[in-house]
Formats: C-alpha cells, structure tokens, sequence
C-alpha cells in the first residue's frame, strides 16, 4: 500500500465523517501542481472530488483561492499534510460560495489539496471550479527555508547577532544571494554553509556600488541539498551594529545544469542524456574526461519537434575542435570516430543550426560511445604525427625510409612535405591507408627535388601511414642521403 493511499484513508476516516463512506482509491502520480498555476476541475457524482499535491517550505505563505465558475456547485477544500494531519477544512459557511485562505506551511514537505462538493458523493451540487496557490511571502523565523525572487525582512539586534535561514538547491544552480541594511547602523556579513557546516561563501561588502551591503554572487552549487544562508553582522558576535535588513536569493542568467559551460552536465562513456533545445536554452554543455588518442563516437539525435540539432566539440578552453549538423541522418548530428588530441577535459555542445538566431526547437537524445584507441594494432615503435607538427628525420644508406602513422576523418583535405635539411637528398613522399596500400606518391612537387602531396582527400576515417624514403629511379643521382622536415597539415601547405 503506497504512502499516498494511506494518507488518504487517514483523510477519509478521520477528518471528513461525510467522505468516510465513499471508497479510498490512490491518487493518481500526475496531480502535483506549482503555487501560481491556474488549476481547473469538474465535480460531478462521477468525480465528487479531486486531489491535487505542492511541495511546500517552511516559512513561506500561501494564499488558496476557489473560485466556482459553472453550474450550481456548493465547493469545499481540505489542505492537509503527508502524514495525514488536517491544516485547514474550508466551505462557504459566510454564504459565499468562494473559498479564500491563507497559510503559513509549518514544514518543508508535501502538502494535499482536497477540492470536493458539501456532503462530497453524497451531495448532490455540480460544476466547476478554478483554484489558484499563490506564494505571497516568507515569514521571517529562524530557520525558514527561502524561496527564489522572494525576500525575507528580519533586525540584527545585540540579542540576535546572527539569523540562519535554509535553501533548497539543485546541482547546476548558479544563485546569488543578497543582504541589504533597510534601517539602523547594520554593516551586514553573509556566509553560506553546506550541509556538512564547510563554509563555501561569504562577503561583508558587496563587490559594487560601493555600500557596506553584503552579497554572494554566481555562487555554483555543485551537489544537490539544503544549504544554510548565516545572516550576520561585520565582526559577527562581536560586532556591534545593528539594524534590519531584506535579504533575497536569486538564480543568475544560465543558471541549471547543463545551461552553461560553468555547469556543464558531467557525462560518461556510453552514457546517454536527454534534454530539450528551446527559444529561452539553445545551447546545452555537457563535460567528460578523456585520454590521448581515445576514439569517440556523439550523436544528437532529435526526438520529438522539428529541432535541427547541431553539435560541437570543444577543448577545455572552449575552442571548437569540429563540429557537425546532419551527418546523423535527417536533422540529426554525429560526429564519428573523433581522435582525442590530448589527455584532458573536452566539452561537448548539443544546439541547434543557427544558434542563438535558430528557430528549430524540440527534445534529443545525446550519447557519448567509446570506440576504442585510435593507433590500436599499430607497432609501437612507430612515431604518431599531430597535424601542424613538423618532424625531423634523417635519410642515410643503410636506413633509406621511415614511417609515421597519422589519424584522419573522411574528407579531410591533407598536405605532407618533405623538404631536405642536410647532405645532397632527393626526398620522395608517400601516403597509405591502415593496411599500407599506397594512395598518392610525389617526388619533386614542392620545386628544388623537394617532394610535397598537396590537399589529398582522405576517403575514410581511422589510421593512415606517411612514408618518407628517397628517389631510387635511373636517372638523376640514386641514393641520396641526408637530413629532412617532414610537414603534415590540412588544407593547403
């Protein structure tokens, strides 16, 4: 038997002698509702009464409004809490038929609303009804757990040195919190403390305006919790001024997980996530920790809407390193089989084409696959070049070539030069694929015997083999020695 049916039966038999006789049934797991929302109903014989739910905090008050707007309905609200105990018990005993309350919620739990018809199924009234929960405060008690946007009015006097108050907070959140002296001499001091008591913030004078008011900003909460907003004064106990004071927390722009680089999701190997690009978030971080030559697979895939999803990788400095648009097919993203340039943290960014200018929306699916290394079943002993690096070698009788092995994507355009350095070398450039089938040779195209195979296409992805050696033909001067740069870049050399 859930929590939610006991609670009921304990409503049912306890507080309403009427309701008693009907039968118990669950509650339905989709009534929750948030204070300011505009909830409408019927109650009829079919449905003599509708049960919603709200997550209430302690210290904060909330305004009940029922309001029938059809039919003859003669309306009645219960407000009870999730061990069953009775708040309130409402009807229109002043010959309104408007029900209007106002609550101070004791505790930070769940809260039930029960909107039915006097004598419930055995009335006989009909009709509907719009109920509103309106948050309209916070009292100020020690302890009271604040709420975003709402600010809260308390004194630090010489008896009261220090007020503490609780937040709730989500992973991501990115929150600042502000203490203004409105009376007295007050120099306020804030600290925030976790649930462990570590101290993660605090100021006395905030950082602008030149007041002595205190405020914490972009203050990134790591785990979610309950944190512990310390309300004091300049030297704390000791200090000695005093005076009132309105203190508010608020969530910076960007603020949420994934929202921002600053709280980016961490996301895993083989791990998938799912979240939505919209007009207010077009842009979604994720965060994961890789090695050198890992090979990894993203997708971005569109799920529902007609989202146009776009996908970037980024270093730790959020410089792109490759992007994509629709090589997953229809409006989906992927990039495929990525080389890891470096040990580090890389950012992936899940968007839409256009960015901040799109106007695709909709959800996806995101997925991060390890493919393995990139150089597996390569001989170790042969050298791996970045592109842009430049790479000396030497050409001499006994040893007339050397092997380097690069990785590339499909139809990236590559340039290899090999110039000689030393001695009287006529170097030759060849690329192969990963089974060393040779794909381009070049002997003399960067002018002065130098050789260069300029802006060759790759056809796949994966590993590819450079072949430095000399001309070894029967004309000219064979076997060539000396010293050589060799020159790997995309594009044009």
């Amino acid at each position: 038997m859930s929590r939610l049916f006991i609670v009921l039966v304990i409503f049912l038999g306890v507080g309403l002698p009427l309701l008693a006789q009907d039968t118990p049934t669950p509650i339905p797991p989709d009534t929750g509702v948030e204070p300011g929302t505009l909830i409408t109903g019927t109650i009829d014989d079919a449905t003599p009464r509708q049960v919603f739910y709200f997550e209430g905090s302690r210290g904060e008050v909330i305004r009940f409004q029922l309001q029938t707007t059809d039919g003859n309905l003669d309306p009645v609200m219960t407000v009870f809490d999730d061990t069953g105990m009775i708040l309130f018990n409402r009807d229109d005993r002043d010959g309104n038929r408007d029900v209007a309350v106002m609550m101070t919620i004791p505790a930070s739990t769940r809260f039930y609303v029960v909107v039915g018809r006097f004598g419930y199924s055995q009335g006989s009234t009909r009709g509907e009804f719009e109920l509103v929960l309106e948050r309209v405060g916070v009292i100020s008690e020690q302890g009271t757990n604040l709420l975003y946007n709402i600010p809260v009015i308390d004194t630090i006097s010489s008896t009261q040195p220090q007020i503490y108050y609780t937040f709730r907070a989500e992973a991501g959140d990115i929150v600042n919190i502000e203490m203004v002296r409105s009376s007295g001499t007050l120099d306020p001091f804030l600290q925030i403390v976790d649930s462990n008591r570590f101290v993660l913030a605090e100021n006395d004078d905030a950082p602008t305006n030149g007041t002595r008011n205190a405020r914490i900003e972009n203050l990134i909460i790591e785990n979610t919790g309950t944190y512990i907003i310390v309300a004091t004064r300049y030297g704390q106990a000791a200090g000695e001024s005093v005076g009132s004071f309105v203190l508010t927390i608020t969530e910076s722009e960007k603020s949420g997980l994934a929202n921002s680089e600053l709280t980016a999701f961490p996301i895993s190997y083989n791990q998938t996530h799912e979240d939505v690009i919209n007009a207010d978030q077009f842009t979604r971080y994720y965060v994961f920790a890789a090695q050198r030559d890992d090979l990894i697979t993203i997708t971005q895939n569109q799920t529902t809407g007609q989202l146009d999803a776009f996908l970037t990788l980024a270093n730790a400095g959020l410089q792109p390193l490759i992007t994509d648009d629709d090589s997953g097919g229809g409006r989906n993203a992927r990039i495929e089989r990525y080389r890891i340039p470096a040990d580090g943290e890389y950012y992936i960014i899940a968007g839409r084409i256009d960015g901040e200018t799109g106007t695709s929306t909709g959800d996806y699916r995101l997925q991060l696959v390890y493919e393995g290394s990139a150089f597996e079943g390569v001989n170790d002993g042969i050298p791996r070049l970045e592109f842009g690096s430049t790479t000396q070698d030497t050409i001499t009788l006994e040893d007339d070539d050397s092997i380097f092995a690069f990785y590339g994507q499909k139809d990236e355009q590559v340039t290899i030069a090999v110039y000689r350095a030393t001695g009287d070398l006529d170097p030759v450039v060849q690329l192969l694929d990963n089974n060393q089938t040779l794909l381009a040779s070049d002997d003399d195209s960067a002018g002065g015997q130098n050789a260069r195979i300029q802006n060759y296409r790759l056809p796949a992805t994966g590993v590819y083999y450079i072949r430095a050696t000399r001309y070894q033909g029967n004309e000219g001067t064979p076997n060539t020695t000396g010293g050589y740069n060799l020159i790997l870049s995309r594009g044009l050399e």
